[in-house]
């Protein structure tokens, strides 16, 4: 049975970075020709791209883990390396994504075409002809690429309609939505017939289209978690008109004014924005025996303005009327207000105060921080220059201070990023 997947959780990390290069020129006629260590290329970032012709989040479920292309390494006569090639993965348009860690959200795909990075490369590293100086004519320093930004991201769809039929199950939705657009949902007389959200295409004599979408049956307590309809009441988030479906007939021996008020009341419940949204009671099953009755109570009870259309899905009565009504609504129905943050968003968290942490473990120190960590990965520890400035990185940040407060000794062990030292 096809599944519809419209949450995922995957891992991303931008390439990281080339590392810079420490070369000397050997030019025949050029003496003391000096550094000429070109700088490392930048990783590949990982990038989301809003693809309308995809509908579920399933391409994730194989694959949950995305790693960007490295750049390539500095080479000599200045020559930078090859950036790596960035990943442009597709997503639906209708995805939220979020930070997992922090709730954080990243990123909201509503355009065909929209492009985010989600996880950045790392620069290159630069070469020793970066590091000449007045003072050094000839630097033996490089350093390593920066790592990529990395994150596990949790990935929403909400889908992207105009119209969302919403109600009890085997009210009709999904036979109304077979009978004005393309769609062919599966059609049952039981009920959760529809065990994922169908979507189809309107379209009018006149060119005028919109989108329709058969949201799966709600019962009391959807927002809560009963039944199937907490699972894809988030996809009536994004509609801009909710046709609310009766069955009008009591077929169901169900009364339809309670039905009125107990999916009305769902609705509040998940979102309280979703109960001011415009609404369309479709009063179905009018082919059937006692709705005529049933329909003058609707009439009655309702006193707040909302038009009822009575129709019949399984004979079409009705549906055309309400479908041009719904082409009049539209244009005057304002769009949700979506996130849509700006392409340059990326996935960075807010700053600490604390640009480190000593955590002490008996003789051993631990240093945490993004800042230190990252310059730890970008220095070559095999070379006496890199390792001498990245002892004045320590005094600058303060952390050579630091630890001596916190009573290091000749001898002890210091750790940071996974790279053990001796403190001397």
């Amino acid at each position: 049975m096809f599944k519809f997947y419209d949450q995922a959780k995957i891992y991303v990390k931008g390439g990281d970075g080339g590392a810079g290069a420490v070369a000397f020129r050997r030019e025949k006629y050029v003496p003391e020709g000096g550094p000429s260590g070109g700088d490392g290329g930048r990783g590949g970032n990982i990038i989301f791209m809003g693809d309308e012709g995809l509908r579920t989040l399933v391409d994730f479920r194989y694959q949950r883990h995305y790693k960007g292309n490295r750049g390539d390494h500095g080479q000599a006569k200045n020559c930078s390396g090859r950036s790596g090639e960035d990943i442009v993965l597709r997503i639906p348009v209708g995805t939220i994504v979020f930070d997992d860690g922090t709730g954080e959200t990243i990123a909201d795909i509503t355009e065909h075409g929209q492009r985010i990075i989600v996880a950045a490369g790392g620069r290159g590293g630069r070469g020793n002809a970066r590091f000449m100086s007045n003072t050094n004519k000839a630097p033996t320093l490089a350093e390593n690429g920066e790592p990529g930004v990395e994150n596990w991201l949790r990935l929403e769809l909400k889908l992207l309609a105009d119209v969302g039929l919403v109600g009890f199950p085997n009210v009709g939705k999904s036979t109304i939505i077979s009978q004005v657009s393309a769609a062919k949902p599966k059609i049952a007389d039981y009920h959760f017939t529809t065990l994922i959200p169908n979507l189809g295409v309107v379209e009018l004599e006149d060119g005028q289209s919109f989108v329709m979408a058969d949201i799966p049956g709600l019962i009391e307590g959807a927002h809560s978690g009963a039944g199937l309809g907490h699972e894809f009441l988030r996809h009536t988030e994004r509609t801009r008109l909710i046709l609310h479906v009766l069955d009008i007939s009591g077929s169901e021996e169900r009364d339809p004014l309670e039905d009125l008020r107990i999916i009305q009341d769902e609705l509040r419940l998940y979102s309280p924005e979703l109960a001011l949204r415009p609404v369309i009671i479709v009063a179905n099953k009018m082919d059937i025996p006692g709705a005529e009755e049933q329909l003058q109570r609707l009439k009655d009870a309702v006193e707040d303005g909302r038009e009822i259309f009575p129709v019949s899905a399984a004979t079409g009565e009705g549906l055309k009327a309400l479908v041009y009504r719904i082409a009049q609504l539209l244009p005057d129905t304002p769009v949700p207000e979506l996130v849509n943050l700006p392409v340059d968003h990326l996935v960075t968290k807010a700053q600490s105060d604390k640009r480190f942490e000593i955590l002490k473990e008996e003789d051993l120190f631990m240093v945490v921080g993004k800042e230190i960590e990252k310059h730890v990965k970008m220095t070559f520890f095999e070379r006496e220059a890199s390792v001498y400035r990245f002892q004045n990185i320590l005094k600058a940040m303060g952390i050579d201070e630091a630890l001596r407060a916190e009573g290091i000794k000749e001898g002890d062990k210091v750790e940071i990023a996974g790279v053990r030292f001796d403190w001397v």
